[in-house]
């Protein structure tokens, strides 16, 4: 941005902030957040909305008293939905002066570098001409395998994209409690965290809607990705007024996710390696290789490397383990398996002793943040 007073935000709003108590969209709720929207952009502020609701849009014209449950009925109310919600959205900001834009995607766009980076110019072409780029997981030709998961993940993973300066989730709950307030009525709100613990992991609850597809536990995870990419971020209830302003202006009641105690920041290409890459195989490496790659930061010899599971290319990222199995980090390889079983046949051969770059390694991802979120 440019200015310190100016941020670029991406706001991810769940399907039980848009949808009515019948199930059906609410033009009233989605106009609360352009009409919020709207303000920050008059502000100076670019903004992403990373929207759920396809599905909640559509269903209920198939016939459906209930959100269906199988995948081709899900993919189908989507398919209807999604037209109705963007739809929406845009009349709702032209009304504004501001133009909407719709970004549908799926893991596969951001597993892959290029069109993770392809993702990233589009927007950012969007936000420079004063566009508003509403995101959504493409719910009508993605497979559980192929999925995010929610749009929790999702919208972290687009704020470390587009270098986001905040992250503002909205739930139907206003931020993060050291018990469920649903049952404890003592439960005690956590106005800012900066570092996410056991102790935090074990505060987090089930969904709690039935419209939507993500709880606590998933926001959590969210935060870690948006944390360890340098990212400040803020859950609050997307009922309250003017609560996407105040996140903004830091002035809402919620919970801030801070960054004060974050060991790793990752750049835009660890980012990528360590959150979408989806690792091709695996490599086990001795105890030595496992002190220098995460104590010393050195280079990893063929030699030290006492496994290798899968077919991967060079310039492949694999998962990097030890050898009883617990995760160190995930890395770019130098080699192609085939080359590193052959290093292996051969390693008394000297001339074959070439070492793999460590600086595309990421080896203390697991301390922080889950591998392959």
């Amino acid at each position: 941005m440019t200015s310190d007073n100016q941020k670029r935000v991406v706001i991810k709003i769940g399907s039980s902030s848009l949808t009515s108590s019948s199930g059906d969209i609410s033009r009233r709720k989605i106009q609360r957040i352009t009409d919020q929207v709207a303000e920050l952009k008059d502000d100076g502020h670019e903004v992403v909305l990373v929207s759920s609701g396809a599905v909640a849009a559509g269903y209920r014209t198939l016939g459906f008293v209930n959100r269906p449950s199988s995948l081709p009925e899900k993919q189908a109310a989507a398919a209807i939905g999604q037209g109705r919600l963007i739809e929406t959205y845009s009349e709702l900001f032209t009304s504004h002066g501001y133009a909407a834009s719709q970004i549908l995607i799926t893991r596969s766009d951001f597993s892959d570098e290029t069109r993770y980076n392809n993702v990233r110019n589009t927007i950012n072409v969007l936000l420079e001409r004063g566009i508003v780029p509403i995101v959504n997981e493409n719910d009508t030709v993605t497979t559980d395998r192929l999925r995010f998961g929610d749009n929790d993940t999702l919208s972290a993973k687009v704020a470390g994209l587009v270098d986001s300066d905040q992250l503002v989730i909205l739930s139907d709950i206003d931020g993060l409690y050291n018990d469920d307030p649903r049952k404890n009525p003592d439960a005690e709100l956590l106005k800012e965290v900066t570092e996410i613990t056991p102790q935090i992991e074990d505060m987090a609850g089930e969904p709690g809607s039935a419209v939507g597809t993500g709880g606590m536990r998933s926001k959590i995870d969210a935060f870690k990705i948006s944390m360890a990419s340098g990212i400040p971020s803020f859950l609050g209830k997307a009922g309250v007024k003017n609560i996407i302003v105040e996140a903004v202006n830091e002035t809402a009641r919620g919970t801030y996710f801070g960054i004060e105690k974050i060991d790793i920041n990752l750049d835009r290409k660890r980012q990528w390696i360590a959150f979408n890459s989806g690792p091709e195989g695996e490599i086990l490496i001795d105890k030595e290789a496992k002190d220098v790659i995460v104590n010393d930061k050195g280079n990893l010899q063929p030699s030290q490397i006492y496994q290798i599971n899968g077919y991967f290319k060079k310039g492949s990222v694999v998962r990097i383990l030890d050898t009883e199995n617990n995760k160190l980090g995930l890395g770019v390889v130098n080699y192609s398996s085939k080359d590193l079983e052959q290093f292996q046949l051969d390693r008394n051969d000297q001339n074959n002793e070439a070492a793999i770059n460590s600086e595309s390694f990421v080896c203390e991802l697991d301390v922080a943040i889950p591998l392959g979120v």
